[in-house]
């Protein structure tokens, strides 16, 4: 018998030449199982072997596709700036940030986020590696979006030409992750409503 991927036996097949292929379900498989390991004990408890007895494969499969944990989760998290959300297109700027605001919340709100974005921020005061893949995922995966809504707000004569789009994004993305994340209260009725409504208006200020 000969081996046609990096991960499993199938029966005799000329091998391709250079790389191994690795399994995207193996690949998948483990990237789900770092998510539920770094929930369930946290960044610096998280092992190899945990990761690859969750995922229900060997370390090896693990160590093809990464060199250690911090690199695997590195990958994860530099991921997220990647997919950033889906871009709102309600026709008003309240309604873009009011349904931002309502995916953004819903997201903060899973379980598995609740526990791992701390954990990973506390990491990242000690790890410039981690410090610095935060960064890209928490401003990069919003910064796009709220680029967006303004720059939509625009077109449309609701802001002005030439926001600062640093100061933009502090002032849609700040309010909810402070609340969501730092203060980590519940959100009373009609509060993504009116923060919507208010932070429009401080965009239109500007």
């Amino acid at each position: 018998m000969t081996t046609t991927n990096a991960d499993t036996p199938t029966p005799r097949r000329r091998a391709p030449a250079g790389a191994a292929v690795l399994r995207e379900d193996v690949t998948d498989a483990i990237r789900a199982a770092v998510f539920e390991e770094l929930a369930a004990v946290g960044y610096a408890r998280m092992s190899i072997e945990g990761i690859a007895r969750r995922a229900g494969v060997g370390k090896t499969a693990v160590y093809r596709r990464w060199r250690s944990k911090l690199h695997l989760v590195l990958d994860l998290v530099s991921a997220i700036a990647v997919q950033g959300l889906p871009a709102p297109d309600t026709g008003s700027l309240e309604g873009d940030l009011r349904l931002l605001y309502e995916v953004t919340s819903r997201a903060l709100r899973h379980p598995v986020a609740g526990q791992i974005i701390p954990d990973l921020q506390a990491e990242a005061a000690r790890n410039p590696e981690i410090a610095e893949a935060m960064q890209k995922a928490l401003r990069e995966g919003q910064h796009g979006v709220a680029s967006g809504i303004v720059r939509s707000a625009a077109e449309r004569g609701e802001v002005r030409d030439g926001l600062d789009e640093d100061l933009a994004l502090d002032l849609i993305s700040g309010p909810l992750y402070w609340r969501a994340v730092v203060v980590r209260t519940p959100l009373p009725k009609g509060y993504l409503g009116r923060l919507a409504s208010a932070t429009a208006a401080g965009l239109k200020a500007l």
